[in-house]
């Protein structure tokens, strides 16, 4: 599977959309990639869990961790394709915990899952959360980077897609200039 296969799967899906969004980092953008309109179609999903862990296939983990929400269901079916378990990193006061009695131990290898990248900040959170365990982060996969490269990790780290997706601080927001109605979508809590 390529690039061209997975955004091929987020056009198929009606996942791709146009309008004026504020996004869960609190920028703008004319572009919004509605990762749970492919996620509920299990038979567009399964193809892209199981080619991120063809790609991780060698890497030694034993576990997938995933942020909630849409990282529950990717983390879920790349472990299915790997044999291993998943676990999933939930929001607590203070960055994101292990509840459920998920727990990692110290040196255990572990890959990291999530859906689409913008500012990072959902996966930054589940590496914090990994190193406090000190457990071994061997990689980390992605089904789609939309930062345009400003986003980088210190681990093996791949998307199944990149695309050029711009956004603006809300100040500098060309829509909101234009005085185009913003659209909020996602479930995290939306900075003012």
């Amino acid at each position: 599977m390529n690039q061209e296969d997975v955004l091929q799967l987020f056009k198929q899906s009606n996942a791709l959309l146009s309008g004026h969004f504020k996004l869960s980092s609190g920028r703008h953008s004319d572009i919004y990639y509605e990762k749970f309109t492919l996620l509920k179609q299990p038979s567009l999903c399964t193809r892209i869990c199981e080619e991120m862990a063809r790609r991780f296939s060698g890497s030694g983990a034993v576990t997938v961790v995933g942020p909630t929400t849409g990282g529950i269901i990717i983390a879920y079916d790349v472990a299915r394709y790997m044999g291993i378990e998943a676990i999933y990193a939930e929001p607590g006061d203070q960055g994101r915990v292990f509840k459920r009695g998920f727990s990692l131990d110290r040196g255990q290898k572990i890959v990291i899952v999530d859906d689409v990248l913008t500012t990072g900040r959902s996966v930054f959170e589940v590496i914090d959360l990994v190193k406090r365990y000190q457990a071994n982060i061997v990689g980390i996969g992605l089904m789609l980077d939309r930062s345009n490269g400003t986003v980088v990790f210190e681990y093996p780290y791949f998307a199944l897609a990149k695309v050029s997706a711009e956004s603006w601080a809300p100040d500098e927001c060309p829509l909101c200039a234009q005085g185009i109605e913003i659209t909020q979508r996602g479930s995290r809590k939306f900075r003012s």
